[in-house]
């Protein structure tokens, strides 16, 4: 039976036997591979049981109880189950005991609820210790039956039984709860039938069916519990997926020496190593397993204790990881030496072990590269490239936020870039820690081996940036007390001051003041094979976000294929720079004004003003000049060839500009006494308070910007192409893209083609050099006219980030440090469309400029080069709109080469067949 004709047949509750690994959207991910497995490796290998469907999860939660029938449906399963067994459930001769587990469609591990021991009952616990020859295994049962259903059914406190069991082993010398005798054991399940009854008022039900549909309602109920809903929102589940319900009879791991329970993994899941690994407890349910109370053995323990059942084992893990084509996560039961699989599932594992196993299991002969590649979870592979804590390590957190910069960093706490700047030039490891950053921290980033802030998300100024610049970063430490002024931070009653060390991991969002180790995992031959395949496949091309020369080589090392996005503002801010960009833009300004009042006819004083400021604006445009020149020469160095798309400069002037430094210069110079520097200092300070915007993001910035001072980008253009013309005889000629930002009109694009296509002639000459020039698309209406763009455009760059603000009226910065959680809880979004593309919204433009603009220029090249350009479920939807490339920061590149490469696998199949 298909999955489709099973969800159109009414039916709720399917029997083992009769599904199918097809039906994981119906039967849930366990509910589908129990079926599966009974088809594998035979129904004597897995304990009989049925399925109730994820459909009847969602009937029930909207009736807000058992949907009509599906009672009488699990009474029939339960028959034909008691049919096939010879037992009765909850019978008082030989019983028939069930557990109940939920199990999603996407694995949602420890999130939702099971009860194991369904059936027993005062009476039925004597039968169970006759039939098993142990009264303590028996009654060991029935206990955990009371305080499994009293938790998860009836939510009573789970420390008062946990309190409970530390007085009985405390009592008797026992060190386990697997050493407590017979006596003890009944005694503490009449404390806990007690228990229950003291806080529910009631009897404990001793009816099997009762006990049974209380533990199914409960598994439906923990589909939205706290914990399973903040994990849905976390990985971006959808809520109305539910989960499916598997009742399955109970076998006992805990029937003695000669019994026991574990999980199993095919493969080493740490590194990918092809020997089976896991842990087993004997004597346990595997509850006790996962439970981490007691130390495991493994899987070497089990071969002494257990030889048959370990070979059985094997060879089960071997079959399910070729019937699977995957690396199994399994978990099984021995059962007085008899072998019982309970579950398996895709494994969990870190990239170092999925690139591993990716490259084995081509190899091996088990998959193809398609195959292997579509194994590897993309985004994990930046924790590849980054240092990470030693996990032989533990320590104490300070507290947990979100990972938002891959990697791990220890240093001395810095509040300021500045102070960043002169402790690094030092030679000091520094964590740079703020409220929240800005463009005048981009220094800061460069000398911080870290950063760490109490404000902000993974799309949050700090993430961006550190995320380019290869920084460990962790966003959103809401419990963190900055005080700058006084130079501490505080969490909780701890107070750390300017200079403590602390260490952060970007991968987790983990903060600790220990002293922690460091080290770099080590890339083979599997990760450069396992890149190689993707490139092969893949359809788009993977450039680099990369502002300077070192981030350029690192790119290149990375396999991008040149340079995406250059953001020039980043090359105005340091030490060096930060007082001539300010002189530069307060002199052209001034110029400006000096403009408009200028002219024919203007006085003497008006054109020698005119004159002046002209003069130190030229002054300080040639100083730039130099720096410029240098900034593109040393990467166009490093991309050797290779394209590099530079952005003329596009934030707005006043954050360039400090309005404080300018106060503290008018008044030195008040109190000195100096006219002339006051004179200055008040007119720059004035010139500075004009140039404030109350909303930059829509002010004068991009190409506003480049029309108002024409010679600020014709000092960038000049620049440019400088260089480009001085490294052709060092390098291969380097493909020079100019990109001119934040078009919304075609005049702009116009006016500001020309004044590139007028200095490149003035430059270039017969140098041979070629350039091309193209328009960052970042506002909505830019996507709606491209077509009329394209007439004077080579290419187009989808700048998404600031797309995604102008289209959905939202401020990135301002959203994530206030509603955009509660919308993300509330589900009215379910991402960030900051961290994956708003396809319905944001992907409709792109996709109405890619056709426009296709349309008028069928040569047009068109790329993304905002943050979703390292996003893998971005990258999907950029391949699907026939995007020529995608553009990330450098450590993201690995990412989207594999991201690229399933988009292409993705894209084929989906390709209708030729007739």
């Amino acid at each position: 039976m298909s999955g489709k004709q099973a969800a159109g047949s009414g039916k709720l509750v399917f029997d083992f036997t009769e599904g199918s690994a097809e039906m994981r959207a119906l039967l849930g991910g366990k509910g589908a591979n129990l079926a599966e497995m009974t088809h594998v490796l035979g129904a004597d290998s897995i304990p009989g049981g049925f399925t109730i469907t994820t459909e009847a999860c969602a009937a029930y939660a909207k009736a807000g109880g058992l949907p009509d029938g599906l009672w009488e449906e699990i009474r029939a399963a339960v028959s034909r189950l008691e049919a096939a067994t010879g037992q009765r459930f909850g019978g008082e001769d030989d019983p028939l005991l069930l557990s109940v587990r939920s199990g999603a469609p996407v694995s949602m591990p420890g999130m939702l609820d099971t009860v194991l021991n369904l059936g027993l009952s005062t009476g039925s616990v004597e039968a169970l210790s006759s039939a098993s020859g142990s009264p303590a295994f028996a009654w060991d049962s029935f206990r955990r039956l009371v305080q499994m259903y009293s938790e998860v059914v009836c939510g009573v406190p789970a420390e008062l039984f946990e309190e409970a069991l530390a007085e009985a082993r405390e009592e008797t010398g026992s060190a386990t709860d697997a050493d407590l005798s017979e006596e003890t054991l009944r005694g503490l399940t009449e404390q806990f039938l007690r228990i229950f009854e003291e806080h529910t008022g009631n009897s404990f039900p001793t009816d099997p069916g009762e006990q049974l549909r209380g533990a199914v309602e409960a598994v439906f109920r923990s589909w939205n519990n706290e914990r399973a809903v903040a994990y849905r929102r976390f990985e971006g589940i959808p809520d109305e997926l539910g989960t499916a319900v598997t009742v399955q009879r109970m076998v006992y791991g805990n029937l003695g020496s000669d019994s026991g329970s574990g999980v199993a993994f095919t493969r080493d899941p740490a590194t990918g190593a092809s020997e089976p690994e896991g842990d087993f407890l004997l004597n346990a349910q595997g509850e006790d397993v996962v439970a981490g109370v007691r130390n495991t053995e493994n899987l070497a323990d089990l071969a002494r204790r257990m030889p048959e059942a370990h070979a059985e084992l094997i060879d089960s893990l071997r079959r399910l990881e070729r019937h699977y084509r995957d690396m199994q996560d399994v978990e099984y039961t021995i059962e007085r030496g008899r072998l019982y699989i309970l579950q398996t599932r895709d494994a969990r594992r870190p990239a170092q072990a999925a690139v591993r196993f990716a490259f084995d299991a081509v190899a091996e002969g088990l998959l193809d590269r398609e195959q292997a590649l579509e194994t590897i979870d993309p985004g994990s592979l930046d924790a590849l490239l980054h240092p990470i804590f030693d996990p032989a390590q533990t320590y104490t957190e300070l507290t947990r936020a979100v990972p938002a910069a891959p990697g791990a960093a220890k240093g001395a706490i810095v509040f300021t870039a500045e102070e960043a700047g002169r402790r690094g030039a030092d030679g000091e490891d520094v964590i740079l820690v703020r409220p929240f950053t800005s463009a005048n921290d981009v220094a800061g980033f460069h000398a911080a081996r870290g950063v760490l802030t109490s404000r902000g998300g993974k799309s949050s100024h700090a993430a961006i940036v550190a995320r380019g610049m290869g920084r460990p970063c962790v966003c959103g430490a809401a419990d963190l007390e900055i005080d700058l002024d006084a130079g501490t931070l505080r969490i909780g009653d701890r107070e750390l001051r300017a200079g403590d060390e602390i260490a952060i991991d970007g991968s987790s969002g983990a903060v600790t003041a220990d002293a922690m180790r460091l080290i770099k995992p080590s890339l083979g031959e599997d990760f450069a094979a396992v890149l190689s395949w993707a490139d092969e496949i893949r359809r788009l091309s993977v450039m680099a976000n990369a502002d300077t020369p070192e981030d350029a080589a690192r790119a290149r090392e990375l396999g991008a294929e040149g340079i995406g996005l250059c953001r020039t503002e980043h090359m105005f801010f340091g030490s060096d720079r930060d007082e001539l960009v300010t002189e530069m833009f307060i002199a052209g300004e001034l110029w400006r004004r000096a403009q408009e009042k200028g002219g024919p006819h203007a006085e003497a004083e008006s054109r020698d003003g005119l004159a002046a400021a002209r003069g130190e604006f030229d002054r300080a445009l040639d100083a730039l000049l130099e720096m410029q020149r240098s900034d593109f020469t040393g990467i166009f160095r490093a991309m050797s060839g290779l394209p590099v798309t530079i952005r003329l400069l596009d934030p707005p002037i006043h954050e360039f500009i400090s309005i404080e430094a300018f106060e503290r210069a008018a008044e030195t110079a008040e109190r000195e006494g100096d006219a002339g520097a006051l004179e200055r200092a008040s007119t720059r300070l004035a010139v500075a308070r004009d140039l404030q915007e109350t909303n930059p993001m829509l002010g004068t910035r991009g190409a506003r910007l480049g029309l108002l001072l024409p010679p600020l980008y014709e000092m960038q253009v000049t620049a440019i192409l400088e260089a480009a013309a001085s490294i052709a005889a060092e390098v291969e000629a380097p493909k020079v893209e100019i990109m001119i930002p934040l078009i919304a009109f075609e005049r702009e694009l116009v006016e500001l083609r020309e004044l590139v296509d007028r200095r490149a002639g003035e430059v270039l000459g017969a140098t041979g050099i070629e350039y091309s020039v193209g328009a960052m698309l970042e506002l909505p209406r830019a996507c709606l006219l491209a077509g009329d763009l394209a007439a004077d455009a080579d290419f187009f760059s989808f700048g998404t980030n600031d797309l995604t603000q102008t289209t959905i009226g939202l401020s990135r910065d301002d959203a994530e440090g206030s509603f955009l959680p509660d919308y993300l809880e509330r589900r009215i979004l379910v991402h960030s469309p900051f961290a994956s593309i708003d396809v319905e919204g944001v992907g409709e433009l792109v996709s109405i400029a890619v056709e426009r603009g296709r349309a008028v220029s069928a040569d047009l090249r068109l790329g993304v080069c905002g943050e979703h350009g390292g996003d893998p479920a971005s990258i999907r939807f950029f391949a699907s709109a026939d995007l020529d490339y995608v553009s990330c920061s450098p450590f993201r590149v690995p990412i989207a080469r594999v991201a690229a490469a399933q988009a292409a696998i993705e894209g084929a199949r989906s390709e209708p067949a030729p007739d």
